[in-house]
């Protein structure tokens, strides 16, 4: 479930981030620690692209919310 895409290949990671929900970006990092490997997380989550090759720091960044982008940067710390 974590990991499943829809049908543009955007994660529920992704799709947080696109549309500014920081407490659900907070709510799938804590589900992503506690049921995937580190390495599931990295290349999924924090690397992982949709169907147009943009990761979740790049939807943040294209709708220019420091908040979302800050809060991706301090999970993956």
């Amino acid at each position: 479930m974590l990991l499943g895409t829809d049908s543009e290949g955007r994660t529920a990671w992704q799709s947080a981030a696109t549309y500014g929900m920081l407490e659900i970006l907070h709510k799938i990092w804590e589900c992503a620690e506690a049921n995937l490997t580190t390495e599931e997380v990295k290349s999924n989550l924090l690397l992982g692209t949709d169907n147009k090759g943009m990761t979740a720091w790049l939807c943040a960044a294209g709708n220019c919310n420091l908040e979302k982008l800050h809060k991706i940067y301090e999970v993956a710390e």
